[in-house]
């Protein structure tokens, strides 16, 4: 077995052979765990948007992939998997949040300012604040979408094989995200 020089520069080969060999998963697992703990989070944060939720989904989120790990057949890349589920419990958890929500999407979205700017861990600005209120006023689908494409920077292809979406209608809900926004924002100008 390859020697680990450095916990964050560990490989995601080195991780997921650490995780299959007998007496290291637990040190594979903790690798994982510090290797996406970060990235995972603002992912999530971008979705749910409010540090607590973030974080409780985060930790439904390791603990579905403590759970799963050994299933990974690694048809996708590591990170992709790890997307997907991260992406599938913030999904769930903001179903979850709706179901018990009867405020409608403005008044949603005003809340959502509020918390912002109450949330100790929220270190934006104004238009920071006009963004992500923009961002909440979108469909589920577009609103991930667009957060993987701006936020995240990720290649079309890579979120086709985490949403389990064409390509063509990830670039249609990319392009109607931020026509979305932008009209939001002329709406707040006025």
């Amino acid at each position: 077995m390859q020697a680990i020089a450095t916990k964050k520069n560990a490989s995601d080969e080195q991780i997921l052979e650490l995780l299959r060999a007998e007496g290291t998963f637990e040190r594979g697992f903790r690798l994982l765990m510090e290797q996406y703990r970060e990235r995972l989070y603002w992912h999530i944060r971008r979705i749910v948007l409010i540090h607590e939720d973030a974080d409780d989904v985060l930790q439904n989120t390791f603990i579905k992939i403590y759970r799963g790990i050994l299933q990974f057949e690694g048809k996708s890349k590591l990170y992709t998997w790890l997307y997907r589920i991260a992406t599938n419990e913030a999904i769930t958890h903001l179903q979850g949040k709706a179901r018990h929500s009867a405020a409608s999407l403005d008044d949603s979205a005003d809340m959502l300012g509020n918390r912002l700017l109450a949330d100790e861990w929220f270190d934006g600005d104004d238009l920071q604040i006009r963004l992500q209120k923009a961002i909440a006023l979108l469909p589920e689908k577009q609103r991930i979408v667009f957060n993987l494409r701006y936020y995240e920077e990720l290649p079309y292809e890579e979120m086709s094989a985490m949403l389990g979406t064409s390509v063509g209608a990830l670039k249609a809900s990319f392009h109607h995200a931020v026509k979305k926004i932008e009209s939001a924002f002329k709406e707040q100008d006025h």
